[in-house]
């Protein structure tokens, strides 16, 4: 689903009445209402998670949003207004990627931290090994084969499914072991 940019006059001519109606159409299966839903409601979205994200995509944090919302429109049950709801769901995700930036950071801290001055070649080369990998690739690998949390656990770190872990686990391996044999070699 991409996103585009709506006109903030027609967003405000919307009233609250006629955005409870068109979200309970939308959770009836109405797929024009779903898409109005989206529409009169983006704008209100992005900002929300322009300020709350603290520097994280924006876009994402928008896209994330909406895919939570789509998710859970079935159990919507309309004890509030479809734009409160929404902005709900738009607060946790800002939440949720504010935690894992923190995380991250944190254990990108305690990883240069628990680095000496006399560690040995070997160590310092695997240590450059790691940096070169991409940040969620280092961050599944870090978690799994270096703190030793499970693959369940590490998931629910990263806030991925367990699948998506393995298979970040599995391609770093594969770099690693790439890059150890092109070091050995060259």
């Amino acid at each position: 689903m991409r996103l585009v940019p709506v006109d903030s006059d027609v967003v405000a001519s919307i009233s609250v009445d006629d955005d409870d109606q068109i979200m309970r159409a939308a959770a009836a299966g109405d797929r024009l209402a779903l898409a109005t839903f989206v529409r009169e409601t983006q704008e209100h979205v992005w900002r929300y998670c322009a300020y709350l994200g603290r520097g994280d995509d924006v876009g994402d944090l928008v896209q994330e949003t909406y895919v939570r919302a789509l998710r859970s429109l079935p159990r919507f049950e309309g004890r509030t207004s479809g734009r409160v709801w929404l902005l709900a769901i738009a607060r946790r995700v800002c939440a949720d990627a504010v935690r894992t930036a923190q995380r991250r950071r944190a254990l990108e801290a305690r990883w240069r931290r628990e680095r000496r001055p006399s560690d040995s070649a070997e160590t310092v080369t695997i240590e450059l090994l790691l940096d070169a990998l991409s940040p969620e690739r280092r961050e599944a690998f870090v978690l799994t084969q270096i703190v030793g949390l499970p693959y369940a656990a590490a998931a629910e770190v990263c806030r991925v499914p367990i699948g998506t872990i393995r298979s970040r686990v599995a391609r770093a391996r594969e770099e690693l072991q790439s890059s150890l044999r092109q070091e050995e070699t060259g």
